[in-house]
């Protein structure tokens, strides 16, 4: 009787097909519920004990098994991971800051007004001089425009100086007309005079009697108006007479064009 039991069993066993949908559930019911209790058939009371208990054992083992492998497999085919961007690297940021835009530049002309001129020539640029106590260089001022022009002089002395006498003479190009002149002496000390002479237009400068040049650079500028275009400076001139303890000296040049 037993061996015929164990064999309808074991047939009964082979012959089964799990329900995992179902097995699932049990088992989450399981966990998340109450116990549950169930009644063993009618037919199998009459079985022993042990073998029941064999039964049950083989039958639990096979169920757990199967239903861990359905929750593998529903695992790693339902989960998808999403891996967090990656952050950007430090000081580089992921948008573009927009720019100023250029500024649009006015279609009103602007007027050009000959500035004061305080900038002194260099003697790499001017054309130089020297004889006895005193040294000069002249040059055309870079600030000069298509109608405007300043040319510089610089003179040096080494000695105090009892009498001078400074002349710049512009060649007349064209429209020559004055309309500035200034030095870095004091005005009082000289008597300066502007004329057009010889085809030239001449600012003097003669230092009043009674008034002494100090040792030192010194400068004189004349200004002027002149017919529209790029005036040339090779008519320009300029001449200087000096009378100091050690005698008289005198030098003279021209201006270099500005560059």
């Amino acid at each position: 009787m037993n061996e015929e039991i164990a064999r309808r069993l074991r047939e009964a066993a082979q012959a089964h097909q799990p329900d995992r949908a179902r097995m699932l559930a049990r088992i989450q019911r399981g966990v998340t519920g109450p116990a549950v209790r169930h009644r063993t058939p009618s037919r199998f009371r009459s079985l022993s004990r042990a073998a029941l208990a064999g039964i049950a054992s083989a039958g639990i083992l096979a169920t757990g098994g199967l239903a861990v492998a359905g929750i593998a497999v529903t695992s790693s085919s339902s989960d998808t991971v999403t891996a967090p961007p990656s952050p950007s690297p430090s000081g580089s940021p992921s948008e573009s800051r927009p720019g100023s835009a250029p500024g649009t530049p006015s279609s009103r002309p602007v007027p050009v007004v000959p500035p004061p001129v305080t900038t002194r020539p260099t003697p790499s640029t001017t054309v130089q001089a020297q004889n006895g106590p005193l040294w000069s260089a002249g040059s055309v001022d870079p600030h000069s425009i298509v109608y405007w022009t300043q040319e510089n002089l610089v003179l040096r002395t080494t000695q105090p100086l009892t009498a001078l006498t400074v002349e710049l003479g512009f060649a007349q190009t064209g429209g020559l007309q004055d309309t500035g002149d200034w030095q870095t002496l004091p005005s009082d000390d000289f008597t300066v005079t502007v004329q057009q002479s010889g085809g030239m237009l001449v600012y003097r400068w003669v230092l009043k009697p009674g008034r002494t040049v100090p040792a030192g650079e010194h400068e004189f500028a004349g200004q002027f108006n002149h017919a529209t275009g790029v005036r040339s400076a090779a008519g320009d001139v300029y001449r200087v007479e000096a009378q100091g303890a050690g005698g008289s000296a005198s030098v003279g040049g021209g201006f270099t064009p500005a560059r």
